[in-house]
């Protein structure tokens, strides 16, 4: 079914992957869920709201950046980016309460929590868990039956936010795969038939687990028991009723399909990560994150220092944050169109991000590639010397913002032996790693005083063949770009919020 689903949902120079084939603004959806009837509790740093550590880490990394309007049309842009700006991803938040717990929704419009149940069990003090779901409709009411794979982006994005967003609180977050994709159902309540009676449903994505650093320095993973939770949960109180994002819809069967087919049965034992070590990699300061933006053009001249743009690469190597927040070990490379970086040649290179699955990599690449080492602070390498900018506009759709900026990219997935070795749900996985590695490059981009964009429109087969790649051992999952943006002046900006 995932072969399947995958490549027939590729775009190719013959046809796109099915979707209507154009915008049907009478049914845009909502961007925003809500729960009606649900208690709300507004988070700080609203000036109604006590100072609280999950504020600010909800703040920053799923709250509101910025609106923007032109003319009659207002939208907002988040901490998290996504596909389109849609916003599939929706959070809910599990937390001590006096002597209870809580589970509410995140409600990113308001800042605040939607209280949808309250019942019995036991949290330790400075411990929450955020319960990540998705809605496919906001994706494919644009992107049709590719839309699976851009919710499974913007998760990854979603958990790096939440990762580096837990720093600033002097935090730290990691996934808990032994939640199976029923436990979050039932976690979440998007199992609750009459609670989304007219809504839209939701697929239950990742659990991740936000605590104080001095408690894993100092006690090991925090420990959150998942019966008594998930029996709380069953005993407890719940209000609220979903809201209605579209009133009309188009029913795509091949997400329900593959939907189905990649639900994770829970991973027991599986080892989590060390500890994590915030000193090899800060966190990006909170205005860095507030001011992220994707990019929709670039100046098509200006340039880049190889130094910097190196030092962008190597934030995207497996160690530090954000990547701690992961169970698995590296199974995405980077397969660089280099355009204007000074001290660098033009042309395609790879970057390694783990040796072994990169030794299989190589392996499979075609063998009239030069590949040659191209820095000694990253495992850089050549593999041709040209002007790819043709190249790399026609593998992403003819998309002139892959060839205008400094570099773009395809994000490289060690495919069938990632799957072979963690099921049919590691599906989901290798597209959360791509949203991870990302969400580095957003920020980056922002620190270094550019700009980035994620691409999900590329030829996939086309990039496979350029690179020498046959069969499935490697797949591209995402693309990328960065440079210097050209500004829409026609459009104005306020705060995300009218307090700020």
């Amino acid at each position: 079914m995932i072969h399947r689903y995958h490549d027939g949902t590729k775009h190719s120079f013959q046809r796109f992957a099915r979707s209507l084939g154009y915008l049907d603004w009478a049914s845009q959806p909502n961007p925003f869920r809500s729960f009606a009837g649900a208690p709300v509790t507004a988070l700080s740093p609203r000036p109604d709201a006590p100072a609280s550590p999950l504020g600010t880490i909800l703040r920053h990394a799923l709250g509101l950046t910025a609106w923007k309007q032109f003319r009659q049309s207002r939208w907002s842009l988040r901490a998290n980016p996504s596909s389109g700006n849609l916003h599939p991803t929706e959070a809910y938040v599990i937390a001590s309460a006096e002597q209870r717990a809580t589970l509410s929704h995140y409600a990113p419009d308001q800042h605040a929590l939607e209280q949808r149940c309250v019942f019995d069990a036991t949290l330790p003090p400075d411990v929450a868990l955020v319960a990540l779901t998705s809605i496919h409709w906001r994706e494919a009411w644009k992107y049709g039956e590719r839309a699976f794979r851009y919710c499974q982006h913007d998760l990854g994005h979603a958990i790096a936010a939440i990762r580096f967003a837990a720093s600033l609180a002097g935090w730290t977050a990691r996934l808990l795969p032994e939640w199976s994709h029923t436990d979050i159902s039932s976690l979440t309540g998007i199992d609750r038939d009459d609670d989304y009676a007219e809504a839209e449903r939701e697929e239950a994505g990742c659990v991740v687990v936000v605590s104080r650093k001095s408690k894993v320095e100092s006690a090991g993973s925090p420990v959150v028991s998942r019966e008594s939770i998930l029996d709380g949960v069953q005993r407890g109180q719940w209000s609220g009723r979903a809201n209605q994002l579209s009133e009309d819809h188009v029913q795509w069967t091949f997400i329900d399909e593959i939907a189905e087919a990649t639900r994770d049965p829970g991973r027991a034992g599986s080892n989590p990560p060390a500890p994590p070590n915030d000193s090899a990699r800060p966190a990006p300061p909170a205005a860095i994150i507030l001011q992220r933006r994707s990019a929709v053009a670039f100046d098509r001249h200006s340039s880049i220092h190889v130094d910097r743009a190196i030092a962008i690469l190597a934030a995207t190597m497996p160690d530090g944050a954000p990547f701690d927040a992961l169970w698995w070990g590296a199974r995405i490379h980077l397969a660089l169109f280099v355009h204007r970086v000074d001290g660098l040649e033009s042309g395609v290179y790879l970057l390694i991000r783990e040796p072994e699955s990169g030794d299989r990599l190589r392996s499979a690449l075609r063998r009239d590639f030069l590949f040659e080492p191209a820095s000694d602070r990253v495992p850089l390498l050549r593999l041709a010397r040209s002007d790819c900018r043709s190249l790399a506009r026609r593998l992403s759709c003819d998309q002139d913002i892959a060839a205008d900026g400094f570099f773009s990219l395809g994000m490289i997935a060690e495919f069938d032996r990632s799957l072979d070795e963690y099921g049919p749900s590691f599906y989901r996985q290798l597209f959360w790693e791509s949203g991870v590695v990302g969400q580095v490059l957003y920020l980056e981009a922002e620190a270094a005083g550019v700009r980035a964009t994620g691409i999900g429109c590329f030829y996939d087969d086309p990039v496979h063949d350029v690179l020498g790649l046959t069969g499935h051992a490697f797949q591209s999952l995402y693309h990328f770009t960065i440079g210097v943006p050209v500004e829409d002046t026609r459009l104005t900006t306020e705060p995300g919020y009218s307090w700020e």
